[in-house]
């Protein structure tokens, strides 16, 4: 199994780890409950090292992103800035999602997910031979995401009194370089996240990772798992790929139609496929789904709509929300929302009803309008 970096500073704080993708991961270190609250109500860390830094460089990287993305690079400009698109197969499946830095011409980076690394550096590297452009995977690199509503803060009392500002004004989906005051260490600081909070992910050197952790330690910010790491970004709305969508699934049947860009005369891969779904409509839709009654919305159990059968994807307790929550695939349709839409999820054979919500179900700690019957 691998392990990250940080796995002996996750195992002398208590963590539980467990196998996520092959990896040996920290679930909790204590209580999910907890971790999840703390980062709804002020700064949690999570070890993200699993995931891959791809680094792309070449005089026709921009092209070569053109034709690989169902997103539209030609919207990054200004060096910094970022971008979230999926990778799309011929089919127009997602092989994953991902978010694409955009650093000079000559040379943007990819954060792709961990359970799909040597799929998704594979299918980069036979897409990027054409274009002539070169595919470096940064295993130099480990990653921390600090979450919350204090995390942009606690992260920058620790950079250089010269990169604190620039930091400070760092837009949402942009990234910079910076450096720590002690030690002078150089981390990329993104603007991005994955619990519906603001923060950063930052990008630092392997082998000043551990140093990193214990500063943000220092700072007051608290470790979290994988486990409050999925409550947050199921309530943000936000997919988990291999759960949410994969190499079967449209951005369209995954709620990502703002993810494509049908933009004249770019032939991205997949293409073909998504401009017949947007014609004629995807045959799936993905909907938000609350259940007022006790219980647990999980993956796999049947979901029953006046369209046809579909099923939960990711499901869960909402310790926000305290209720469960889930999203759902199903036949396409309309289907109104509130109770109206007479959608009932089968839980051991009994028909429970539920209500189709707009997501995401909360942001930034508010529950998002419609969310609360």
């Amino acid at each position: 199994m691998q392990k990250t970096i940080l796995n002996e500073t996750h195992r002398a704080l208590g963590a539980k780890m467990v196998d996520f993708g092959g990896w040996d991961m920290p679930i909790h270190y204590g209580s999910q409950i907890d971790e999840h609250h703390q980062v709804r109500q002020d700064a949690g860390m999570f070890d993200v090292s699993h995931m891959t830094v791809v680094d792309l460089r070449g005089a026709r990287v921009r092209d070569f992103l053109r034709h690989l993305l169902a997103n539209s690079v030609d919207k990054l400009k200004k060096p910094g800035k970022a971008l979230y698109t999926c990778m799309l197969n011929p089919r127009g499946g997602v092989i994953d999602d991902l978010i694409v830095y955009y650093l000079s011409e000559a040379f943007f980076r990819l954060v792709v997910n961990a359970a799909t690394r040597e799929k998704d550096l594979a299918w980069i590297r036979e897409q990027a031979e054409a274009f002539e452009v070169e595919v470096v995977e940064r295993e130099d690199y480990a990653m921390v995401a600090v979450q919350g509503p204090n995390a942009r803060a606690k992260v920058i009392g620790l950079l250089r009194d010269e990169d604190q500002a620039a930091i400070g004004k760092l837009g949402r989906f942009a990234a910079a370089s910076a450096e720590l005051a002690d030690g002078g260490v150089e981390l990329f600081i993104a603007r991005t996240g994955y619990t519906g909070e603001d923060g950063f992910e930052v990008v630092v050197p392997q082998a000043n990772a551990v140093a990193l952790w214990n500063a943000l330690l220092e700072a007051g910010v608290k470790p979290a798992g994988l486990g409050a790491r999925d409550t947050l970004r199921l309530e943000a709305g936000m997919n988990l790929y291999g759960q949410d969508m994969d190499d079967d699934v449209s951005p369209y049947e995954a709620a990502l139609a703002w993810t494509v860009v049908l933009d004249e005369g770019r032939d991205f891969v997949g293409r073909e496929v998504l401009e017949q779904q947007k014609a004629g409509g995807a045959p799936r839709q993905m909907i938000g789904l609350v259940m007022d009654d006790k219980g647990v919305l999980r993956h796999g159990q049947k979901v029953l709509t006046a369209h046809g059968e579909g099923e939960i994807l990711s499901g869960t307790f909402s310790p926000t929300l305290g209720k469960a929550i889930a999203f759902a695939r199903v036949p396409s349709g309309d289907i109104p929302l509130g109770a109206g839409g007479d959608v009932r999820v089968d839980i051991r054979g009994r028909e429970v009803p539920v209500r189709v919500v707009r997501f995401p179900f909360v942001r930034e700690g508010q529950v998002q309008e419609g969310v609360l019957a």
